[in-house]
């Protein structure tokens, strides 16, 4: 199994730096998660511990697995989910945290989900669902279609210029906002284009702001 980009920093990373972050993951990787009643996940009636290729998550809201890395393991039991690992090797200490903080992510998506929110700003600029894609009016010649992937819905608040992006795999929402984003984001002068909803922007000053030029 390849290490991923973020845990291989951790691991590769040396100093006081590296083995703080390091400590931090390992020190997660101990918390139960709580599942909810009637999730179904695997091994859940045998109780044994659960090996890769992943841990499945079944609820109303879909079906999601998470990756299971090496060394790495899970016991359920009672309704807690706990996070085990082979030895105290400082990459295993590392997949402790992501693999406990992925299988948390993987309950909460299919019990509550996650969602992000962008605002659309400028004059004119709006945006439309049109079946399996949203259609944007960006300030362009053309409209800009976007669509819309599977296991992703996407709403549009007409009278508030917001999209909401919704779904169960955190890391997946999280990328189809910023694709999103990416259609038309903020211009650092006059600040329109789409943005997070909360997103602090730092506007520039034009060259005559800037210069003083045309000031008595």
């Amino acid at each position: 199994m390849t290490i991923p980009r973020a845990v291989d920093a951790v691991v590769a990373g040396g100093g006081t730096a590296g083995a703080a972050v390091a400590a931090a993951l390992a020190g997660l990787g101990w918390e139960v998660v709580l599942v909810e009643p009637g999730l179904d996940s695997t091994k859940r009636l045998s109780g044994e511990l659960i090996h890769p290729p992943g841990v499945n998550d079944l609820a109303e809201l879909g079906l999601l697995q998470t990756p299971v890395p090496p060394g790495i393991s899970f016991a359920l039991k009672d309704g807690e989910l706990t996070c085990l690992r082979s030895n105290d090797e400082r990459q295993q200490r590392a997949f402790h945290g992501l693999a406990r903080a992925l299988a948390m992510n993987a309950i909460r998506g299919v019990t509550e989900g996650f969602s992000k929110e962008l605002d659309i700003v400028g004059v004119g600029f709006k945006a439309t669902v049109d079946g399996s894609r949203v259609v944007f009016s960006l300030g362009y010649s053309h409209p800009v279609i976007f669509p819309i992937p599977e296991g992703i819905k996407v709403a549009v608040d007409a009278k508030a210029n917001r999209v909401t992006v919704t779904g169960i795999d955190r890391q997946q929402v999280g990328q189809v906002a910023a694709e999103i984003r990416g259609l038309r984001k903020p211009d650092p002068y006059k600040q329109k284009g789409i943005r997070y909803v909360g997103e602090v922007l730092k506007k520039k000053a034009g060259k005559a702001g800037a210069t003083g030029a045309g000031t008595k």
